[in-house]
Formats: structure tokens, sequence, C-alpha cells
């Protein structure tokens, strides 16, 4: 998050767009649970990222006051209210930013998304908390793949769930070990998956200390919303 703001470099620029493809879905349901239509909504948040990527915000931003993804809805909101700003960001971004968010697809997942009843603020935690999930899965089986070790994560993936009931001696069969090799797998596989959630997160707070307060706070908003 920090490596994104300060003078303009190709590491700084990659480190913006990164934040875009990792955080914008979250942006966008909450854009629609307002009201917004999909086209709206993806205008909104194309808009938004293209004044990031600009940096007339996030430089100037004291992101010690608080979570980065305070800061993304509360500049979100502030960007929407100055609807001068976003034409002129949408017209600057067909000519110098391109952006490749997949709105199509982001218009599907949000329709088949459970009908729960969430304000707008908490629809938008529950999807920032659900990426940053998602973010460490990612990270993980890509671990797992460089290792040439990738039949194994998608044989375990499935105990990340909480209440998989698939025995241990069926995965055994399957990639051809002792059942209690596949125990030890389960159990490694979810310490790594722990350290992976801690270090998103940690990419998203300005204070290490914050860690487990923020992952303490994700989750009771996944619990809230089931």
């Amino acid at each position: 998050m920090l490596q994104a703001r300060g003078e303009e470099t190709g590491d700084q620029q990659a480190a913006l767009e990164q934040l875009c493809q990792q955080y914008w879905y979250p942006l966008y349901a909450y854009l629609r649970s307002l009201g917004n239509d999909a086209e709206k909504a993806a205008d909104l948040t194309q808009g938004f990222f293209v004044d990031l990527l600009e940096k007339q915000v996030l430089d100037a931003a004291d992101l010690r006051r608080g979570r980065f993804r305070s800061f993304l809805l509360g500049t979100l909101n502030h960007f929407v209210n100055n609807q001068h700003r976003l034409d002129q960001a949408i017209k600057r971004g067909g000519n110098a930013v391109t952006l490749s968010l997949d709105f199509e697809h982001a218009d599907r997942r949000f329709q088949s998304e459970p009908s729960v009843e969430l304000p707008p603020d908490r629809r938008f935690l529950r999807q920032w908390a659900l990426q940053i999930l998602e973010l460490a899965l990612q990270s993980l089986e890509q671990q797992y793949q460089q290792n040439d070790n990738l039949a194994t994560f998608e044989s375990l993936k499935p105990y990340l769930s909480p209440g998989c009931e698939i025995p241990y001696k069926e995965v055994a069969g399957i990639l051809g070990i002792q059942e209690g090799a596949v125990k030890v797998a389960v159990h490694r596989l979810r310490q790594r998956y722990g350290q992976e959630l801690r270090l998103q997160i940690a990419h998203t707070v300005q204070d290490p200390a914050d860690v487990d307060d923020e992952l303490r706070h994700l989750f009771d908003a996944l619990q809230q919303a089931g």
C-alpha cells in the first residue's frame, strides 16, 4: 500500500494497478447496493480508480488515521458526490489510463450473491472480507503450484472451509499417501492459510499491531452477514 505513494515510478504504477485489481469489486458492490445500475456503478468505479492512478488523492492521504478499506470507502463517497470530478476522470481515463476491470463478470457475481439484507456499508465490509480471504487463498495456491504440488492443494483445499466432512481416508487414496500424512498436511495448510490471511491484512493497515484487530473485525462482519 505504501509503495503506491510518493514519486511516480514504474514500481509505483504497478503497485497502484495492483490495488485496483485487488480491491475494486467491494467498491463496485457497494455502489450497486446504493441503487446504481450496473452501467452507472461501472462508470463510478472506473472513474474513481482513474483518479487514484493519477495520484490526485492517494499521495495526500494520511493512512495512519484508519484502515485502508475505510480510506477507500470514504474517498469513494467524496468522489461520487463530486460529479464534475467523475466526468473529468472518465474522460482522462479514455486517453491516459487503461484499467482492465471485468464489469460484466462483476455484475453476474453481484446478481448471484445471496439476497442478504445489509446496509451498503456492511455489504462493502463483507465483500472486503471475502476479498481478503480470496487473495490469501490465491497466494497459497501459487506457492503450491511453484513447488509442483498443485494437485495436493486442490485435494486439501476443501478442509479450509468450516464443516468439511471429506474423510481423510478418501483424500489419502487420491494422493497415494497414508491417512496420517493427510492429517498433517491439512494442519500445515490451515497454518499457512492463517499466515497468508495475516499477511494480506498487513498490506491494508499502517501499524502491524492492528492486524489481529482487523482480522477479528472482518470475521465478525462475515458472521453477521451469514
